[in-house]
């Protein structure tokens, strides 16, 4: 799965790309090694057994209402052959939460993701393979535009 990983510095917010699945806005800011943890969704089958039973790191899936995700689903996809790009549309996933009654932005006024991506034919020649994401203005309300492309020199790639 492609991943990309962008913050929204004005807010204090990390953003997860998973393109074409899914769009996750954390708030505060978590670096890109511990972003591409994956999350600890799944259990071990012997009940006994710990996340310590997998060959691999997992990310703890947290408790908190404030350091909890909030999940966007892609809805729609599209293809523009005039600007050689890909524009798609993720939309929030609301599921019944406790309040966070931490003094930052709230992601929750956001309803839906659009993200536009132009192809990279030599990515998998490149390292790391991994794209940089921004944040740009917003159009309308309710909506945050990501552009997910070549990591350029302003881009953040690790936090220092």
């Amino acid at each position: 799965m492609q991943q990309s990983i962008c913050y929204d510095k004005t807010r204090s917010w990390t953003i997860s790309v998973s393109w074409g699945y899914t769009v996750q806005i954390y708030r505060g800011i978590f670096s890109v090694r511990e972003m591409e943890m994956p999350a600890r969704t799944f259990l071990n089958w012997y009940k006994r057994a710990d996340y310590t039973g997998f060959s691999f790191n997992t990310r703890p899936v947290a408790r908190h209402a404030c350091q909890k995700p909030f999940v966007f689903y892609l809805s729609n996809a599209l293809y523009n052959k005039n600007t050689n790009q890909t524009a798609s549309e993720y939309v929030q996933h609301r599921l019944p939460s406790s309040e966070c009654k931490w003094n930052m932005a709230d992601p929750s006024r956001i309803e839906r993701v659009q993200v536009y991506k132009k192809p990279d034919p030599h990515l998998w020649d490149k390292a790391p393979r991994r794209n940089c994401c921004r944040v740009l203005p917003r159009k309308k309300k309710g909506t945050m535009v990501i552009a997910v492309g070549v990591c350029g020199e302003d881009d953040v790639i690790e936090l220092r």
